[in-house]
């Protein structure tokens, strides 16, 4: 198709494009550590075809489990929903693993590809006492997502999100980037490249703002008072 520009969305795409293409510029959104990844050298001047739009690095795992901890003080085991395929999960879920034991808090991954692996996966995190989850956005998980908020309502267990709409939807607490607002910089990125800006030299950039949003009814239902400090914090407190 010889296009102008690339713009991609998926870490498990983004190898299969720099191995196609090293001169049709490459906009990347919503991929965490590329220069961990091996997708560009140096954050500030990327060099070569390709640039974007990160989620942040892989520690953003930690903070979840610290929101977590901060949330319900006496969770002691999570459990991690990922998707096994996507290269940025298993990233951010080892440095959620790394820092388990700065929380005193035991992590297991439970990677996923179904709906049925997901339910699998709760119920046995239930099975645990002072349980929580971490769940990652995926296909899978979105598209199961109000199965997986029933499914911790009714065991009980609390858990984080990476995205508001998992909290809009239900969910107890989400923190992450705003998906919405790093397609709006690349649509920036890719004007700038079609009127003859080289991708390599626009810097790579990492979000300037985390969203932390909780479910103030979702807390309730689970019995949990959240702290003052938290919800001063908080982007957005839905009731």
């Amino acid at each position: 198709m010889k296009p102008d520009v690339i713009l991609v969305n998926n870490a498990l795409v983004m190898p299969l494009r720099q191995k196609e293409t090293h001169i049709i510029p490459i906009v990347f959104v919503a991929i965490a550590d590329p220069v961990v990844a091996g997708i560009v050298s140096n954050l500030a001047r990327p060099g070569g075809n390709i640039t974007g739009f990160t989620t942040g690095e892989y520690a953003i795992g930690g903070k979840r489990l610290e929101v977590l901890k901060e949330v319900v003080p006496d969770v002691a085991r999570v459990s991690v929903i990922l998707d096994p395929r996507q290269p940025n999960q298993v990233g951010v879920a080892r440095a959620i693993e790394s820092a388990g034991p700065t929380f005193r808090v035991h992590v297991t991954m439970a990677g996923v590809r179904a709906g049925t692996e997901i339910e699998s996966a709760i119920a046995a995190a239930a099975r645990e006492p002072n349980s929580g989850l971490i769940v990652f956005a995926s296909l899978v998980t979105n598209a199961h997502r109000r199965m997986i908020i029933e499914r911790a309502a009714r065991h009980r267990l609390p858990a984080i999100y990476d995205f508001r709409y998992f909290v809009a939807e239900g969910g107890l607490v989400s923190y992450g980037h705003d998906p919405a607002e790093l397609y709006r910089e690349a649509a920036v990125y890719v004007d700038r490249i079609l009127k003859g800006e080289k991708a390599g030299e626009l810097p790579v950039q990492n979000p300037t703002k985390y969203e932390l949003v909780i479910n103030l009814k979702t807390a309730k239902a689970l019995g949990l008072d959240m702290p003052p400090t938290l919800l001063a914090r908080a982007d957005e407190v839905i009731e």
